[in-house]
């Protein structure tokens, strides 16, 4: 039977482990994870997977040391970024990203921006990190994306993360994604309410000095927050 949690309780009051991006559903989850759920001991874990940037990592240390968590770990797996060379824009500097104009409807289900396996592989990372210091709960920012989508922010590949980690024989570590079947503009809803300072997240693909406010990420952002009114 599947061990899947995308439904939190109303508390936790217990240790958890967050994967913090520093974008605006990982910074969402995290004031989440301490601010509603009341989570005793917070860690964060980031990663630095090679990506064209590291804008959003500077913000998750931000967030960590605003929230006030018991700590906030950065691992650093830059060689992956060769391993998958030529398969994704976001580490690749011979691959563009796109403008949200320029994405056809082909592209929906796994756009250019896609970097393979990334997220199984960040959250057996993480699943490893809270089994090494005693945490149970894996909390995980998927979101329902409102223009396209990763077949690795899904329910169902929740679910089968969580049915291989169960298969841990004395400490198995449930992942837990709160905001799979929400939109970012509720998720952003919920960060308002709870006080979540987005002017320190970072979402654009590109990194610039600015936001680009074209690429597929910065237009998905601008449209959450304006059907938020902001």
């Amino acid at each position: 039977m599947s061990r899947a949690i995308h439904r939190p309780p109303s508390t936790v009051h217990g240790p958890s482990v967050v994967l913090l991006s520093g974008g605006v559903d990982s910074t969402t989850l995290l004031h989440y994870v301490k601010k509603t759920l009341l989570a005793d001991d917070v860690y964060a874990l980031s990663v630095m997977y090679g990506q064209k940037h590291s804008k959003e990592l500077e913000m998750a240390k931000w967030q960590a040391e605003a929230v006030g968590i018991s700590e906030h770990k950065i691992m650093d797996i830059s060689p992956f970024a060769k391993l998958i060379s030529g398969s994704t824009a976001l580490t690749d500097g011979d691959v563009e990203v796109p403008d949200m104009s320029e994405m056809t409807s082909e592209d929906s289900d796994q756009p250019v921006t896609y970097v393979p396996n990334r997220n199984m592989l960040f959250l057996s990372i993480a699943a490893a990190y809270a089994e090494s210091i005693g945490v149970n709960s894996l909390y995980y920012g998927a979101q329902a994306q409102d223009d396209y989508g990763y077949w690795d922010c899904t329910i169902d590949f929740i679910q089968k993360i969580n049915d291989v980690l169960s298969l841990n024989r004395r400490n198995a570590v449930t992942v837990i994604a709160p905001f799979v079947e929400m939109s970012k503009s509720e998720v952003v809803k919920i960060g308002l309410e709870l006080g979540v300072d987005y002017d320190h997240t970072w979402t654009c693909y590109r990194g610039g000095d600015e936001p680009c406010g074209t690429c597929p990420s910065c237009v998905e952002r601008e449209r959450a927050f304006a059907r938020v009114s902001i």
